[in-house]
């Protein structure tokens, strides 16, 4: 399992810990794994910190 994976499932079960029920607390699981699955591929080398924001704009860096 990779880091990925194992941030995308650490950020779902903070989710669960912190705010159980109703459509609230499935926006809360689904952002808080996005997030960790970001830091879990920031960790492992996938992604570059600088291009978090072009991520974020739908930008490539890569051209």
């Amino acid at each position: 399992m990779n880091l990925a994976v194992v941030g995308l499932m650490v950020g779902m079960a903070l989710g669960f810990a912190g705010y159980f029920g109703g459509f609230a607390a499935f926006l809360l699981v689904a952002v808080l794994g996005v997030v960790g699955f970001v830091i879990g591929r920031l960790l492992e080398g996938d992604i570059e910190p600088g291009e978090l924001g072009d991520l974020l704009r739908g930008r490539d860096r890569r051209r």
